[in-house]
């Protein structure tokens, strides 16, 4: 029942080339940081990677993809990620582009055990229709293209049919976490990592804060940990890591006035 590994290395030692990984975090927030890192240390590539979006800025799934070991994306968000964005144009990168709604229920489904089911998003556009370009050539061209799915009206309303997804491993990043793999995540970062979680078919939780089971509020649970095989405590410094994607701040008021 002690799922707690040692080292992120460790964790991650059975991840190999051409896997498939779910991995957490929604915007710079929740991202696994330090098991993406591991991953990296490995040096393997060819990698399928279902995320909200690939890294931001060098953080995160960025440092793989910068490196190209990542051969395809399937994700809801490009954002501001030049490279992403490069590597898609030029044909090096296939990525599969759907609703962030879409994403979660897939990812869920997958891990409910749920093969497909039907969704009203979508329909009439080339994500039912097909013909979205989930690679090109280089020269402006589409070498492949998303085929069409299967449409069927349920009350008057069509929906198209969606896969549930799993994967080899799922990565994730929780704020607490006890020995058994139960996990709390902490506002933005419970957007995808619970749902990252349940897809893979061998789950690898980074937790800031490591608990004794017993410790964390069986309802204040978001994840329970029949759902996670490996847990690796966070040092104080790596729990503080956190970036902020885009810093706002304003100007400070003329002398001798007031806001």
């Amino acid at each position: 029942m002690d799922k707690v590994v040692a080292t992120a290395a460790e964790a991650v030692a059975d991840v190999g080339d051409g896997a498939s990984l779910a991995v957490g975090g929604f915007g710079l927030s929740g991202v696994p940081n330090v098991l993406i890192g591991a991953v990296y240390g490995r040096g393997v590539g060819g990698l399928s990677v279902v995320s909200n979006n690939c890294g931001a800025m060098d953080s995160g799934l960025a440092t793989l993809l910068s490196a190209g070991r990542i051969a395809r994306v399937t994700g809801s968000y490009i954002g501001a990620n030049k490279e992403f964005a490069r590597q898609y144009l030029a044909g090096e990168l296939e990525v599969e582009l759907i609703p962030q709604g879409t994403l979660a229920e897939r990812l869920r489904a997958g891990g409910c055990g749920i093969p497909a089911f039907y969704t009203p998003a979508g329909v009439g556009t080339q994500v039912a229709d097909g013909g979205l370009p989930w690679r090109y050539d280089g020269e402006g061209g589409i070498a492949l293209a998303s085929p069409p799915k299967e449409v069927r009206e349920f009350g008057g309303v069509d929906h198209v049919l969606e896969h549930g997804i799993r994967t080899d491993f799922a990565l994730v990043r929780a704020a607490r976490g006890d020995r058994h793999g139960n996990l709390v995540f902490n506002k933005a970062a419970r957007n995808f990592n619970p749902l990252a979680a349940m897809a893979g078919k061998v789950t690898i939780a980074e937790v800031e804060e490591l608990v004794e089971p017993g410790e964390l509020d069986p309802d204040a649970v978001h994840l329970p940990g029949i759902f996670v095989q490996r847990v690796v405590a966070l040092t104080p410094e790596q729990a503080a890591d956190k970036g902020i994607e885009r810093r706002t701040i304003s100007a400070p008021p003329a002398r001798g006035t007031t806001r």
